[in-house]
Parts: C-alpha cells; structure tokens; sequence
C-alpha cells in the first residue's frame, strides 16, 4: 500500500508518537475504527470583539472536513453572541453553543483568559457531553480532511514556521523569571498554539497547568514571550504529546504552499491585518 512509505519527514518522535503527514495513515481504515465508536468530539473557539469576522468561514469550512461524520458540539467563545453567524448549515449530530465571555481590553488578555476559560468550561459543561476536545483559532480555514487520525490523548500540531529549524532557533520563553522558561539546550518541537486537543482530563491538567502559570507569571509581571502558545511549549517538553500533527494541520497562507513536504494543506491561518482585528496593540 502507499502508507507509511514517506521518508522524507519525521514520521516518528524521539519518544515513539507518532506525525501524522498525508501518506501515514489509511482514512478509510481510520475512518471504519472510529465511526463506530460513538465519539463526541468537543470544540472550542473564541471569536472575541472584530475576530466574529471569521467564524462564518471557520464554521463552514469545519462542517466540510474537520471530524466529518463523528459528533462535534462546537463551543464558541464570545463577548458579541449577537455576531454569531445563526444560518451556518450545521451537520447531523453536530452543535453549536454559545459560551459568554466579558469584552477584553487587549488581544493578549483573552491570550492570557483562554487556558482559564476552556478549563472551567471543561469543568462546568463539557465533560458530561465529550470523549475528546479540540481547542482551535478562529482565524483559520478548513482546506482539507482533519478526522479521528487526529485523535489522540494528548495531540499538538508542530509549527509551520520552525519545523525545519534546530531548537536552538525556537522562540521558547527564554528568560529564567518566567515559568514558560526553557533552557537552551532543551526541547523537542515547536508547537502553535493554533490547534491542541486530547482527552478530556488531559486537556483539563493542560489548561490547568498553563493557568496556573500564566498567574504567577502575571503577579511577577511577566508576560511570556508568545503568552499561552509559550505556557504550551513548557507543558509539553515536560508531558510529552502521544501525537503529533504535521504542519498541514496548522499551516500559514502566508507562508505559501510550495513546500515540496507538504502534499495537502489541511488547516491554515488566514492572512488577516493584525492592526485591525486586535484591540489595542
């Protein structure tokens, strides 16, 4: 058969996880495992202030390929409900609910909120309805299958800026005061923020931990060097994912698509200003 025949990537960590790249897996043969297992698939998204403007194409773009043919109960964050698109077609099995949050004054507070707010959610409403959560961006789009290959107890997705740099060139945090802090010398991947997901308690310790660091790094007055995507990279240097996404999982329209490694782009950054999107820069 044509899987597991790329020898061009990393299809293995150190560790034994295994990337998952076009061409590593079967997606009927995956699809047949999981369709009869009954899985609900939680989703969290935040759309807070101007970012409502990408849920349209987000939610679209998912009912077309992310998890098709398994349950998704999508959990959108935001402080403008009245801007959530109410005529997206949404699936069999599929849902959509809508989690209040306050108005941030600036785009690295909800950064800073996210792990503490997917963390009560998980709490509150979604352990009761949900075998496994991905948590997502908003200004992304859907291009290509992501299904139940994707899943896994703990699953992070390498980012497409620095997959093919030594670590010596990650943005980790690098200053000791932070608690994202990681030496030189250390780490294994660099993971984006965009995407990360697993079993629901796994998920629950993830946000947990992350929470519990970003406080204290605030009540230092520290705010690490990528906010929560740097919380993220210290939790998993230190609890390794048993999965891994390759960069079509999370990849960036503005970095092209004529990497010669990359056969099919799956889900990717939109290219969006900044300056008008995010409050107060």
């Amino acid at each position: 058969s044509s899987f597991f025949r790329r020898t061009d990537v990393l299809t293995v960590t150190p560790w034994l996880a295994p990337i998952v790249w076009e061409g590593t897996f079967d997606p009927e043969v995956i699809d047949e495992a999981f369709m009869s297992q009954n899985l609900t698939i939680a989703t969290t998204v935040f759309a807070v202030g101007k970012y409502t403007r990408f849920l349209r194409d987000f939610l679209e773009s998912a009912e077309k390929h992310f998890m098709v043919g398994l349950d998704v109960h999508y959990y959108v964050f935001t402080d403008l409900p009245g801007d959530v698109p109410d005529n997206v077609t949404l699936g069999v099995g599929r849902l959509l609910s809508i989690v209040r949050v306050p108005k941030f004054d600036r785009w690295q507070e909800i950064s800073l909120r996210r792990m503490e707010l997917i963390q009560t959610a998980i709490k509150d409403h979604i352990h009761r309805g949900a075998n496994y959560i991905f948590c997502l961006d908003v200004d992304m789009r859907f291009h290509g299958r992501v299904g139940p290959e994707a899943l896994g107890r703990l699953v992070a997705a390498i980012h497409p800026w620095f997959y093919m740099d030594p670590r010596s060139q990650y943005p980790y945090e690098r200053r000791t005061i932070s608690t994202a802090y990681i030496p030189l010398d250390q780490g294994d991947f660099y993971y984006q923020a965009n995407i990360f997901g697993g079993a629901l308690e796994d998920i629950h310790r993830l946000t947990k931990t992350c929470r519990e660091h970003l406080e204290v790094d605030k009540s230092m007055g520290v705010e690490a060097v990528w906010q929560e995507e740097s919380h993220l990279n210290w939790y998993l240097l230190r609890n390794k994912p048993t999965k891994l996404l390759s960069p079509e999982y999370v990849w960036d329209d503005a970095k092209g698509q004529d990497a010669k490694e990359i056969k099919l782009v799956r889900f990717s950054s939109v290219i969006k200003n900044k300056a008008e999107v995010r409050e107060n820069l």
